[in-house]
């Protein structure tokens, strides 16, 4: 046996197993471990999981990207920095070809440091590189990454635009906000559902700025404010709504109905407030 990170040791049996055999054979071997790290936290997996990412460029790619994505299976049972020179090291690894799986990784062990190589990654040529780096700013990131992702607000690739406004609702604040709310207002797309359910989550705080976009003489803000106020779950915004169902008749570029759009977010209002009651309810 040998000690490796600092963790429990690592059998031998478990390392050979990601080494030998056909590929089929070691990926089944991965799979055990991963479950026995999750179930169990068995620090021999747990252990045996981190030399692969440690020692990432021994093992088959499709062993590191299987492994990557159920990151948290083993991630949870050691600290973050055990992981982090591994992880970046990856994430700038173009030979290896794993940069996606690296962003995913540093998303799950929260490794900060990551964020100036994942913002260089938004120009990636492979899509899921630029998906999963978007989506790693969005956990690691701050109000210094809102100007990188905020572009991407008007790509003309309709999940990029979503993916950069769930980021930013996950970033917070009001840079986020900002950017999003100048995406509200300018509407360069006619379809801004992604934008809607962004800028919900900055309740309370948008509400007043929602509401008055409901009276907006532009049907399509009329629309896309309802549709947000719906989602934010906030009994204050349901008079707001019940006026756009009943005396609403705009109608969107896209022949969307207002007060069909308010119908709607009262239910979703609704449904809202049920799973919230709901886990209030729960025991523990």
């Amino acid at each position: 046996m040998a000690r490796r990170l600092g963790m429990d040791a690592v059998t031998n049996t478990d390392l050979d197993g990601l080494r030998a055999g056909d590929l089929a054979t070691r990926e089944a071997h991965l799979y055990r471990l991963l479950d026995r790290a999750h179930d169990f936290g068995d620090p021999a997996a747990v252990a045996a999981l981190h030399a692969l990412v440690r020692d990432y460029p021994d093992y088959h790619r499709s062993l590191y990207t299987r492994a990557m994505n159920q990151v948290d299976a083993f991630a949870a049972h050691t600290p973050k920095d055990t992981l982090r020179e591994p992880l970046l090291a990856a994430l700038a690894d173009t030979r290896y070809n794993c940069q996606a799986w690296a962003a995913m990784g540093c998303a799950a062990v929260g490794v900060r440091d990551a964020v100036p190589k994942l913002i260089s990654l938004l120009d990636h040529p492979q899509w899921m590189v630029v998906d999963e780096a978007v989506k790693a700013l969005g956990r690691l990131g701050d109000a210094s990454v809102v100007p990188a992702l905020s572009p991407l607000l008007a790509d003309d690739v309709d999940w990029v635009r979503l993916r950069a406004a769930e980021a930013l609702a996950n970033i917070g604040g009001p840079e986020a906000l900002d950017a999003l709310w100048h995406e509200f207002e300018h509407r360069r797309f006619a379809r801004i559902g992604h934008i809607a359910s962004a800028l919900a989550s900055f309740a309370p705080e948008v509400i007043p700025r929602l509401i008055a976009a409901a009276a907006d003489p532009d049907p399509n803000r009329r629309y896309w404010a309802a549709v947000a106020l719906g989602s934010t779950g906030d009994e204050r915004v349901a008079p707001t709504l019940e006026r756009l169902q009943a005396e609403d008749r705009g109608a969107t570029v896209f022949d969307g109905e207002v007060r069909v759009a308010a119908k709607k977010a009262i239910r979703t209002l609704r449904r809202i407030q049920a799973a919230i009651a709901a886990r209030e309810q729960r025991p523990g």
